[in-house]
């Protein structure tokens, strides 16, 4: 009875020993097998980390290296609620003065919440993680940091438990941390702020964290988006529960390879000298919007592009629509000044000379059954003549001879009705219609510069390439791309796009062009003390609705010096002037300004038969000269 006893409780303790191993192995099985992937992607979860490496931004640089726009290191500052408990009155007090947030609101911030993220699982605050101030200064976090250390919560943490004391240590070292940002500057405020344009910051959320990207949204910081930024690094590592990094255990480490600094053909001085100029002529003409480019002809390097109203990129909630870089973005009939397109092309086909003479009708010309007008009553002018006193009608009749298609072919060939290329965004094409769909006046019109449009680079694109020999170059506006220690990854090189007119014929319309701002030209007030200047008026009744408005015009003076080897072609271009609107009046003066301020600056040296009055010249621009007449 006794053994029979002892062999049942056996028997029973057997199976239950059975039972138990089969539920151990069961479970393991579960653990290993079944929920293997859920459960390693839950651990992986809790001490897996993965960061993005923001690489920093690129500058802008002028063509003398001076900064335009640049990235400055910042912290974005954060806490982990779930390492504060109950202290988030005494966390609140010591850092909401730095922060320069009230108490109440950190307090409730600092407090954490249960809530859904984006896969629906439930968590702390979003991952244990809020961020609580951006652009935050390494000067404050240092405070900011300092006072956490020094946090005092009225306890007597000599008597504390080890857990608890282990609990204040990790609250005063990892709940408030930072992580590294940057902020965009810009040196010289608004000066070629339209140029470098102004950025915005996007934010995306990763592994429950935030990350910020600076991205352009205008000038060159939109055009060259990709250049600046660079390319984004990451780590995959593990941490231990109080989050922090097991370096030993770090997987992958791929450092950011920050942006490429970007140097522009822009000199600050030049622009400076350009918006200055401008200013006074927006006081004295009070116009809707004035424009003023200076451009190499030889190159197509642009050293200013400037249009009032301009914007301050470092402000970019007070940018409004008119601060838009009308040189690029606007179309206008360009008037007068595109006559040197008809007169060229006449000369270079042999279709006129300089001194074939036209009857300009004394001012009225009935053609198409349209009557065109001079601006002034003149009879027989010869080829040049018509340019020096910008008679319309003189340039229909030189249109009609020269013909349609050969006409378009000349517009086409400098640049019109296409974009230049020049890397800024929101340039515009222009308007150029094909030759079948002219009416029977646009022969004559488009001689005159109406039933055409173009935007303000395109025209002095065209006048520069008459001052270059006939070449026409691309405009340039970004020199090359650099490294942060200055290496060059790519330069950029003058192009050349085509050869519009051959040389002999740019000498020509050279000589006739310098006839303009002398006496009896349309622009004496451009003349210069110390060079031969050559250029083209301009004067357009502005387009409203499709119909000309009475009382508004587009005023303009594009020109070069010193004629015979030309350094700089500067365009001048208002909207709607006051006090007088004629090209020559009102914008030539501008040119004039311009033109001798950057003749001093880059050391041009003045035409020998006009030393007498020479200006001293300053600056290093050229070893031929540094100082030459009277000042």
């Amino acid at each position: 009875m006794s053994n029979q006893l002892q062999l049942n409780r056996a028997k029973l303790l057997i199976v239950l020993l059975v039972l138990a191993f089969a539920g151990l192995g069961f479970r393991l099985v579960d653990l290993q097998v079944i929920r293997h992937e859920d459960l390693s992607r839950k651990a992986a979860q809790n001490t897996q980390r993965e960061y993005v490496q923001v690489p920093r931004r690129g500058d802008i640089l002028d063509a003398n290296n001076n900064i335009l726009a640049t990235s400055v290191a910042v912290k974005t500052i954060c806490a982990d609620p779930s390492l504060i408990g109950g202290y988030q009155a005494v966390v609140a007090r010591a850092i909401a003065p730095l922060l320069q947030l009230d108490e109440p609101s950190l307090i409730q911030r600092l407090t954490p919440r249960i809530g859904k993220n984006d896969k629906g699982e439930t968590v702390t605050n979003g991952l244990h993680y809020v961020r609580l101030g951006k652009n935050i200064t390494e000067e404050t976090w240092q405070k900011i940091s300092a006072a956490m250390t020094n946090l005092t919560f009225g306890l007597d943490e000599k008597k504390l438990a080890r857990s608890d004391k282990a609990f204040l240590r990790n609250l005063r070292q990892h709940a408030i941390f930072f992580e590294p940002d940057q902020l965009r500057i810009y040196p010289l405020g608004s000066l070629a702020g339209q140029i470098v344009g102004f950025p915005a910051v996007e934010e995306k959320s990763f592994n429950g964290r935030i990350i910020s990207q600076i991205v352009g949204r205008d000038g060159v910081e939109l055009s060259m988006q990709k250049q600046l930024s660079g390319v984004a690094g990451w780590r995959s590592t593990e941490t231990d529960r109080a989050q922090r990094e097991l370096v030993a255990l770090r997987d992958e480490d791929v450092p950011a390879r920050d942006g490429l600094n970007v140097v522009l053909t822009i000199d600050t001085v030049i622009q400076h000298i350009v918006e200055d100029a401008l200013a006074d002529a927006v006081q004295k003409h009070s116009p809707k919007g004035i424009t003023g480019i200076v451009m190499r002809p030889r190159t197509g390097e642009i050293l200013a592009m400037v249009s009032l109203p301009n914007y301050d990129p470092s402000k970019p909630n007070t940018i409004k629509p008119e601060s838009r870089n009308r040189v690029i973005t606007d179309v206008v009939e360009p008037g007068s000044t595109f006559k040197i397109v008809v007169v060229s092309g006449a000369l270079n086909d042999g279709v006129v000379t300089p001194t074939d003479k036209f009857d300009c009708e004394h001012g009225k010309f009935a053609f198409a059954g349209r009557i065109l007008h001079d601006h002034e009553s003149e009879g027989i002018l010869s080829t040049t003549e018509i340019i020096t006193k910008s008679s319309n009608i003189g340039a229909a009749k030189i249109g009609i001879k020269l013909g349609e298609q050969k006409l378009f072919d000349y517009a086409w060939d400098y640049g019109f009705g296409q974009r230049t290329g020049i890397p800024l965004p929101g340039e515009a094409r222009g308007i150029l219609y094909p030759v079948k769909n002219w009416s029977k006046v646009s022969i004559a019109q488009i001689p005159m510069g109406h039933g055409v449009a173009v935007t303000r680079l395109q025209m002095l694109q065209a006048m520069a390439a008459i001052a270059n020999g006939g070449s026409m170059m691309r405009p340039m506006i970004i020199s090359r791309l650099q490294e942060r220690d200055g290496s060059v990854v790519q330069a950029y090189r003058p192009e050349k796009i085509r050869q519009v007119i051959s040389e002999a014929t740019s000498k020509q319309m050279v000589e006739i062009l310098k006839t303009v701002p002398k006496k009896g030209g349309t622009a004496a007030e451009a003349a210069l003390k110390n060079y031969v200047a050559a250029g083209k008026t301009g004067t357009a009744q502005k387009v409203e609705n499709g119909t000309y408005a009475q009382g508004k015009y587009i005023s303009s003076f594009i020109g070069f010096f010193p004629a015979d080897k030309p350094e700089i072609c500067i365009s001048v271009v208002m909207d709607e002037p006051r006090e007088g609107y004629y090209g020559g009046k009102v914008c030539g003066p501008v040119f004039r300004d311009i033109a001798e301020r950057c003749a001093s600056y880059l050391s041009i040296p003045p035409d020998p038969t006009l030393m007498t009055n020479a200006p001293a010249l300053v600056g290093n621009k050229s070893s031929k000269i540094e100082t030459v007449g009277n000042p």
